[in-house]
């Protein structure tokens, strides 16, 4: 029987890259990368020459099933995505899902994860929290935020920049102009930046100053 390794991988400073993630990269049989040009890229940086496999969300329903016949047979594969850590808003559920179902080990190593440095950056609550990953773009969408306006948790969102002057316009119509939030843009990058305020004078300023990068919302829960 073979092994799952989940691999985090930087989420912008290559220096986040732990030592165990190079050696368990380098001694697999094959790498399943979300963009094996992105992967590509970092692999070179640390001298890692093992082969890879494209495994992303357009693909992995039809992979999945053919990948756990491999490590059933024997083979060791390191899971990575293009940043941060797999399954996490990122593929990667499916196949340690099927590998749990087939009693696969898995291998989850600890790393790079955007929400948790935007979590503590934030200066809310964070001895409880609620995870979102990305808000449904349209169906969906109000009923969710409706909901989440009664948490009292404090809740994370993964956002793009060109759609965060909208998420943020949500925030005041539901939640309130007065919620306080956090939004941390860029995070280990060289133009990092954590702004925090109330929901409407966050909006103003990026309605001001436009949001590139990737993009982490926290909101305050309901007091």
């Amino acid at each position: 029987m073979g092994k799952l390794y989940v691999v985090p991988t930087p989420i912008g400073n290559l220096e986040d890259m732990t030592l165990r993630a190079i050696r368990i990269l380098k001694q697999v049989d094959i790498i399943l990368a979300e963009d094996t040009r992105t992967s590509g890229k970092l692999l070179q940086h640390f001298e890692i020459t093992t082969p890879m496999q494209s495994h992303h969300m357009h693909n992995e329903h039809k992979t999945v099933e053919g990948l756990t016949k491999r490590l059933q047979a024997g083979e060791t594969m390191a899971l990575i995505s293009d940043a941060g850590t797999p399954a996490i808003s990122d593929p990667g559920f499916l196949l340690v899902r099927a590998c749990v179902e087939h009693q696969i080990e898995v291998d989850c190593l600890p790393g790079a994860t955007a929400f948790v440095p935007a979590l503590v950056n934030s200066g809310l609550p964070n001895d409880k929290f609620v995870f979102e990953g990305f808000l449904p773009p349209k169906k969906g969408r109000q009923t969710r935020l409706k909901f989440l306006a009664e948490e009292t948790r404090t809740i994370i969102f993964y956002e793009s920049p060109y759609k965060l002057l909208k998420t943020l316009a949500d925030i005041v119509n539901y939640f309130g102009a007065d919620r306080p939030v956090s939004v941390s843009r860029e995070l280990s990058k060289l133009y990092e930046e954590t702004v925090r305020g109330t929901a409407e004078e966050v909006l103003w300023h990026y309605t001001e100053k436009p949001p590139k990068g990737e993009i982490v919302l926290v909101v305050g829960g309901r007091k």
